[in-house]
């Protein structure tokens, strides 16, 4: 059976990479960008460009949104509406709001096209890798249609209910990332503060049941080896008011994501909101925070 041609909308670092892997791997992919897709680009990435969004619709059987934030998702889903949509398959991999893509299911299933959601839990090299989480949410055969495309991408795929339910499933697992940083900050200061030296609380922290992968692969930034930037603090504090958004909808009390976003929001007002998430970390190692 052959593989589906893949258009994938928005080119940052996920989509990018997520391209790039694909085309790796065999798909057919074009690629589009609201600003437009120089031709160098497309090319090192191995892909074909797409004038416009009507012409990415046109040449994929499967068409992957991945963008900035809601609007830009909203913005995008609109325009598709207009083109000829019959048997294409809509995912989308943002981190957003699990209402932005019910929104558009009724628009998305009159032009003929169906729905999933599927957020992506890692950075651009991992996706290269194949190794980022997916949270998927949508109809049975639609994960099934995109289970080919998933495996290519992802190693550890979570189909976990309607459409939608991805991304709430994308912001929880992010929670507990957002937790992490701030609880090791906090414990780097504290440590710190009763004197215990830099390497041995590294040292400690990292090989110590509490430890994840996450932490370990921010090492380099942390300790100042690198200034690489997986996901920055700005996205961080992106994901963080989609967070909010959905707590005070759902009235749910929030305080260590609330004490993880002033983290954030101080190391993004001392001038390093493009820096690596990791940067909160090591602004409290140096203390800086």
């Amino acid at each position: 059976m052959s593989k589906e041609r893949i258009g994938i909308a928005g080119l940052g670092r996920m989509g990018a990479a997520m391209a790039e892997r694909l085309a790796r791997e065999g798909f057919a992919v074009m690629g589009w960008t609201r600003s437009g897709l120089p031709a160098e680009k497309a090319d090192n990435l191995g892909i074909a460009a797409a004038g416009d969004l009507a012409a990415l619709a046109a040449a994929s059987d499967i068409v992957i949104l991945a963008l900035l934030d809601d609007a830009a998702v909203h913005t995008t889903l609109e325009a598709l509406a207009a083109c000829d949509l019959a048997g294409k398959l809509v995912v989308d991999t943002s981190t957003v709001s699990p209402e932005t893509l019910r929104a558009h299911r009724k628009a998305m299933e009159a032009k003929g096209a169906a729905l999933l959601d599927a957020p992506i839990s890692g950075g651009p090299e991992m996706l290269l890798a194949g190794t980022v989480g997916l949270f998927i949410g949508g109809a049975e055969r639609d994960f099934q249609r995109f289970g080919p495309v998933a495996e290519t991408l992802s190693n550890r795929i979570h189909h976990v209910g309607r459409l939608g339910d991805g991304a709430s499933a994308k912001l929880v697992n992010n929670m507990m990332l957002m937790g992490l940083w701030q609880v090791m900050k906090e414990a780097i200061k504290l440590g710190g503060a009763a004197g215990l030296s830099r390497e041995k609380m590294i040292d400690i922290l990292t090989g110590s049941p509490a430890a994840s992968p996450a932490m370990r692969s921010r090492l380099p930034v942390i300790l100042g080896e690198t200034e690489a930037v997986g996901f920055p603090v700005s996205g961080v504090l992106k994901d963080m008011g989609v967070v909010f958004d959905l707590a005070g909808h759902l009235g749910v009390e929030t305080p260590a994501i609330r004490a993880s976003h002033a983290s954030f929001a101080q190391a993004a007002a001392m001038g390093f909101a493009e820096a690596d998430l990791g940067t909160v970390v090591r602004l409290a190692l140096e203390g800086r925070s």
